[in-house]
């Protein structure tokens, strides 16, 4: 399987530190500085630009039926851990879901709590709530773990948006080539990266863990 868009992961990498000349640039409104509120920081201009074109706030539904906002929601605030997958798939989902789901218990209280997982259906038209929530089941997903659907646009509008897309609409359109890679970040501080989804189970586990304190922490085997 292909290594999924390497233009996208540097954009989406860079597009913090890329906005801090573009806010030297703008009027004082487009900034913040209304008189008559604090003025928004390069930080936070970058937050807003990175959400913007890599996050997009589309609507989902849960596997438990509930309706969220993907930025809103699931992302904004929290370590999070993403990743596509379809039911039906009997090639690299079964693999991949099975070492997410050794991944998880690596995580222990944390899951749910510092750190949250989500699974995106990629085929929204076939995998319904009660199919989600069966797939979910089969591979033992504790709370802190959510699978989601939705509309096909949305899905595929968050696809692209976190990276998970290629130039040539002949291999973009093949939904296999979407279901290798894992996307994790920790959203208030912009850090995002990417790992094979079926790589060595305590490398995936430490490599999400650093985004909890990027510069000390590690997830040590039991």
């Amino acid at each position: 399987m292909k290594d999924f868009s390497r233009r996208k992961f540097v954009s989406m990498a860079a597009v913090a530190a890329a906005a801090a000349p573009v806010a030297a640039l703008l009027p004082d409104a487009a900034r913040g500085d209304t008189g008559t509120s604090a003025p928004q920081t390069t930080t936070e201009l970058a937050r807003q630009r990175l959400q913007r074109l890599h996050l997009p706030n589309v609507p989902l539904i849960t596997h438990e039926g509930k309706h969220v906002r993907f930025y809103d929601d699931l992302v904004k605030n929290k370590i999070v851990t993403l990743n596509f997958f379809f039911a039906k798939c009997d090639e690299l989902c079964p693999l991949v879901m099975a070492n997410l789901a050794k991944v998880q218990k690596m995580f222990g209280s944390d899951l749910g709590r510092k750190i949250f997982m989500y699974s995106f259906t990629l085929k929204p038209e076939e995998d319904t709530v009660d199919m989600i929530k069966d797939y979910r089941k089969m591979y033992g997903a504790m709370p802190g773990w959510t699978f989601l659907t939705g509309k096909l646009d949305d899905i595929e509008k968050l696809r692209k948006g976190i990276g998970f897309s290629y130039p040539d609409p002949a291999i973009d359109k093949d939904k296999t080539q979407h279901i290798g890679n894992i996307r994790y970040g920790n959203e208030p501080l912009m850090l995002w990266a990417a790992c094979p989804g079926m790589a060595h189970t305590q490398w995936v586990a430490e490599s999400i863990s650093w985004m909890m304190h990027p510069e000390v922490n590690r997830i040590q085997a039991p």
